[in-house]
């Protein structure tokens, strides 16, 4: 079983970095570079609010997984320009790097840092969980205030000329990002029914869900744990 999953996620990944790298190079054949002034319409803005938003959840999981800063900056800049090109190849490298042993709890070994040798991943001494709880209340915040603004100003975002080639493609990039999400929620829930109401939430409501769930879980924790913590499920953390 632990086998079949690691394969399989693996696998998917692997498939949706592909699909993602095609999207990006068809668009760029077909449609010419995206920077340019007259793509960033009112809901194109919005969608990159909402998947930088999405960006900066994934990024804070990197932070806490590479060993050093500069690795760790090294791969949100490349999050940040490549988008879920970069999300897929970092969980494609993670499973790969998985041993034998490891495999048997292959997404808590994939969600931190290699452990140290009394078996506990170590621990940083500053746990910054109330600047997380501030920092994702306000993004979520943020993209709800710009979600309604658009909405108020440009009107429903589900008309036809807003679908341009561009705007497809991001939607893509948005979507992948939202699958790896979407593994962790089910990972981190103890019901499907539960982790299948957060996924229906993640895809309707993108970052605002994303900043939801984070808060919520981050404050199921002291203010004294390691911010790493909520990456786990509760069987983990008693790991740790």
């Amino acid at each position: 079983m632990a086998i079949w999953l690691v394969n399989g996620l693996r696998g998917l990944f692997s498939v949706l970095g592909c699909v993602m790298l095609a999207t990006l190079l068809y668009t760029i054949s077909t449609d010419g570079l995206p920077f340019r002034r007259d793509l960033l319409t009112p809901w194109m803005a919005a969608t990159l609010v909402d998947f930088y938003i999405n960006v900066v959840a994934l990024a804070a999981w990197v932070s806490c997984k590479e060993s050093n800063w500069v690795s760790a900056i090294l791969w949100t800049i490349l999050l940040v320009c490549f988008g879920s090109i970069t999300t897929c190849a970092y969980i494609v490298l993670q499973f790969s790097k998985l041993s034998s042993e490891s495999v048997q709890d292959a997404i808590y070994h994939v969600l931190l840092r290699n452990q140290s040798k009394n078996g506990t991943v170590e621990k940083r001494t500053f746990s910054p969980i109330v600047t997380a709880r501030i920092s994702f209340s306000l993004l979520g915040l943020l993209m709800l205030g710009t979600l309604i603004y658009t909405l108020l100003t440009d009107g429903s975002p589900f008309r036809k000329e807003l679908l341009t080639p561009w705007m497809t493609a991001t939607l893509i990039d948005f979507y992948i990002n939202v699958v790896a999400l979407s593994v962790w929620v089910a990972y981190k829930e103890s019901s499907w029914i539960s982790a299948f109401l957060w996924i229906i939430l993640l895809i309707c409501f993108g970052s605002i869900t994303t900043c939801i769930y984070i808060v919520q879980q981050l404050f199921q924790l002291s203010s004294q744990d390691p911010l790493y913590l909520v990456l786990l499920n509760n069987g983990n953390r008693k790991q740790v």
